[in-house]
């Protein structure tokens, strides 16, 4: 079987404070977003668990977060029943895209499909929490506010249909050094948070990032600059405006006229000539519906049964 496994962005992120064993506690919008992996399972005799990916930058051994997902599973499901699994990267590491997070997921979701486990949404998020704050927002995927240190999640209503377009810094960047860059002494749990006015007015201009603060790169961005081209009036979040600063951008195409008249939508801009960053699009914004579909699985060609579809909970 093959599973699409979704990137995520964050809309927006505020730091509420620093806890004791030393993790932030969060406010942020997660969004799933239709660039992908694909990850292939395949049934193998017991107790054999194989991970093998296409990026030679990531250690696929057992302190890989697929790995540890199935390994985490047969445990938790009392089974010794095995798996081949491939990974076909496109989500790049390193960038805040929570690309491991998400193949962790649909590891999980997957895999207790193949072996008939069970495993409900609770014994799921359980496991899932085990393997990384972002990796139960996989499970659900669409919007989602997280709170705490991510992994308390409060689904909501989807998005319009938002396009966009990915500018990476010609290298990675690690969330713990991120995260030990936060000045805390600028946080305080009962600030007014952007975030919730942003739910209320749906204005995203109101939107910012408390990490990029945190971080003293050569370029001007976030880890992974979000350059959105919207059907409706709000303007870009102010990370996306710093990385189209960071990018040669051509003359702008322009936008189709809105239904019923009025101004066009803004402008998209195209990659002119190579430069230094990587720019990855079109791509967009996905709802938890457009995601269930979208995962759709593709029977294994050793099986004689294809197995259910991969559900998110």
């Amino acid at each position: 079987m093959t599973v699409k496994s979704f990137a995520k962005i964050n809309l927006g992120l505020e730091i509420v404070g620093r806890r004791p064993d030393g993790y932030h506690d969060i406010r942020t919008l997660f969004q799933t977003v239709s660039l992908a992996d694909e990850l292939d399972f395949e049934p193998a005799p017991d107790g054999v668990l194989e991970v093998v990916g296409d990026d030679p930058a990531i250690a696929w051994d057992r302190t890989n977060l697929v790995h540890r997902a199935a390994r985490l599973l047969q445990g938790a499901g009392e089974t010794t029943k095995g798996a081949n699994i491939a990974v076909r990267k496109v989500v790049p590491a390193g960038h805040g895209l929570g690309g491991g997070s998400s193949n962790a997921a649909a590891t999980l979701l997957a895999l207790n499909g193949l072996w008939g486990l069970g495993l409900g949404p609770v014994e799921l998020s359980r496991l899932a929490r085990g393997l990384g704050a972002d990796v139960p927002f996989f499970l659900k995927g669409g919007l989602c506010l997280g709170e705490d240190i991510g992994d308390r999640l409060t689904p909501l209503p989807d998005l319009t249909p938002l396009p966009c377009v990915f500018l990476f810094p010609g290298f990675p960047i690690s969330t713990p050094s991120i995260y030990a860059g936060v000045d805390t002494s600028l946080t305080f749990p009962g600030k007014m948070s952007k975030i919730m006015r942003f739910l209320e007015s749906g204005d995203f201009g109101l939107l910012e990032n408390d990490l990029e603060r945190s971080f003293s790169g050569p370029i001007p961005s976030s880890s992974a600059g979000q350059v959105f081209s919207r059907s409706r009036g709000p303007s870009c979040p102010r990370s996306a405006v710093r990385a189209r600063r960071c990018t040669d951008f051509s003359p702008t195409r322009r936008a189709p006229k809105r239904r019923g008249g009025g101004s066009p939508a803004r402008r998209t801009p195209v990659s002119r000539r190579p430069c230094r960053e990587r720019v990855i699009g079109p791509s967009s914004v996905l709802g938890r519906s457009q995601a269930v579909r979208q995962r759709t699985l593709a029977p294994s060609s050793g099986g004689s049964n294809p197995p259910a579809p991969v559900r998110t909970i």
